[in-house]
């Protein structure tokens, strides 16, 4: 006698599968875990924390680069520029900060002292200039 035995598709099997409901619940954990994982060293998410830090550097650069404009204008109003933009060439990189600052080009108006961020910054734009 012949049986005819049709083959079991694979939904069939997959019902016919009994998953324990611990198994099911560390699967999805390690699902959860393994996308975290990802997104944060592969993905660009980041914290709220990160995400802040990011923003006022971000700000805080802006601030700086439209200041250091305000900087380089000073600087050319200077009658003695030229002669003093020689002298900036001549010093080492870590001086020509200070060097600007003495010359209050980094001394914003309404302030009284000098933003060194703004110093450093409007050095390396006038060293640019110089080239």
């Amino acid at each position: 006698m012949v049986q005819n035995k049709e083959k079991e598709g694979v939904g069939k099997r997959l019902g016919k599968a009994k998953i324990s409901l611990k198994a099911l619940l560390w699967s999805c954990v390690a699902c959860i875990v393994l996308t975290m994982i990802i997104g944060f060293t592969l993905g660009g998410w980041v914290t709220d924390g990160t995400a802040q830090e990011m923003v006022e550097e971000s700000a805080e650069k802006a601030v700086v680069d439209r200041l250091a404009a305000i900087c380089i204008a000073q600087f050319k109003q200077d009658p003695e520029k030229a002669k003093k933009l020689e002298e900036l060439e001549k010093m080492d990189s870590w001086e020509r900060s200070g060097y600007v600052e003495k010359q209050d080009w980094a001394t914003m108006p309404g302030k009284k002292e000098p933003n060194s961020a703004v110093a450093e910054k409007c050095a390396k734009l006038l060293m640019k200039m110089s080239d």
